[in-house]
């Protein structure tokens, strides 16, 4: 059953309400009438993502959010890292202790080779050091690499509260479970267990906690909607469908009557930023007005600066570092009516957010 309708922070305290239009939504953390900013695996254009230090620049840049996505170590510690293939991340290829770790596995009907956390104590991922994923196209962040561990869930929410005793704000964690189907069938992991009993042992399993819980599976969603009372959103890929529902397709579920149905356990749902914006068209789809008509809240993903990211019509010159049309592309998508975005730039957007408009 959906516990709420709305959820925003607003003044460093919590308010519900029901879907409004855009002009009228007061979302921010300062008061102001805006979306939420989400910081999307932290302040992640300008630190290595899922890093302590990611997560505290977004908080001082002033999001509402913070987004850990969470996989699990061998000893059941949910910990942050963008995917359970550590590689990609860390510095994990180079260490010769855990060559032996290598193995190739199935992750959402695809074949992955690599370190995989799941194969890793705490105490093990803990001698690793996270990198930056892009370097391609964020080379500024490859200084920091080498320079920050792997936290824990745990040791995020230690920061949110650290950060909201300094400031006196209120600050909203949005963690994703990664690949609960898959870490549950092949390892037997539950993931929803885990992340149950954190929530609840932080006093952040309510209707009222500054939490939304996203996953792009249905079946994990359900199962949490009938243990904890927190805000949960069902994520949305730009193709296909749920990989646990293996009959089921994105374009189908985003329909009136897909949304109806996504509302009997869900909270609101995280698309693709195309399915909300024609991207070609700069015009708004019907997504959010639909969405709203079946009480869901929209947070599309993601929004990015970088011409690596963009769209090839929105793209300067420069190469894939460079900054492109991004103000032109957010401008349109915060027309939208969308309740909140996921973006790398935190500070960009609230820039944008906070000019006077006509």
């Amino acid at each position: 059953m959906v516990r709420i309708a709305f959820f925003g922070l607003m003044a460093g305290a919590l308010t519900m309400g029901v879907p409004v239009a855009a002009d009228d939504r007061s979302n921010g953390a300062d008061g102001a009438d805006r979306p939420l900013v989400i910081a999307h695996r932290g302040a992640s254009g300008e630190r290595p993502e899922h890093t302590l230090a990611a997560y505290e620049l977004a908080i001082d840049l002033g999001a509402d959010y913070i987004e850990p996505d969470l996989i699990v170590t061998k000893d059941l510690v949910l910990v942050s890292r963008h995917e359970n293939e550590l590689s990609g991340t860390t510095d994990v290829a180079s260490r010769e202790e855990f060559e032996s770790r290598r193995r190739t596995k199935t992750i959402d009907g695809r074949q992955v080779a690599g370190w995989f956390a799941e194969d890793f104590t705490l105490a093990e991922l803990r001698t690793l050091r996270a990198k930056e994923r892009v370097g391609n196209i964020r080379p500024s962040n490859t200084a920091y690499n080498g320079l920050y561990q792997i936290p824990t869930f745990a040791e995020v929410i230690q920061l949110v509260r650290a950060k909201e005793a300094e400031t006196g704000r209120t600050i909203g964690l949005y963690p994703e479970l990664k690949h609960p189907t898959v870490l549950l069938e092949q390892e037997g992991i539950d993931m929803v267990d885990l992340l149950v009993r954190e929530l609840r042992q932080a006093g952040l399993d309510g209707a009222d906690a500054p939490v939304f819980v996203q996953i792009f599976e249905v079946g994990p969603l359900q199962r949490l909607d009938q243990r904890i009372d927190t805000p949960l959103v069902l994520l949305i890929g730009p193709t296909g469908g749920p990989y646990d529902e293996p009959d089921m397709r994105w374009s189908d579920m985003l329909s009136p009557s897909g949304l109806a149905e996504i509302a009997e356990y869900a909270d609101g749902i995280g698309p693709w930023l195309g399915h909300a914006l024609n991207t070609d068209t700069m015009e708004p789809t019907a997504l959010v007005r639909d969405a709203h008509a079946a009480g869901l809240i929209v947070h599309p993903w993601t929004l990015r600066k970088e011409n690596g990211f963009m769209p090839n019509t929105l793209q300067n010159d420069g190469g894939p570092a460079a900054d492109g049309q991004y103000r032109r592309l957010w401008s349109a998508a915060i027309d939208t009516g969308a309740d909140g975005f996921f973006t790398d730039n935190t500070r960009e957007l609230i820039e944008l957010l906070a000019e006077p408009t006509e």
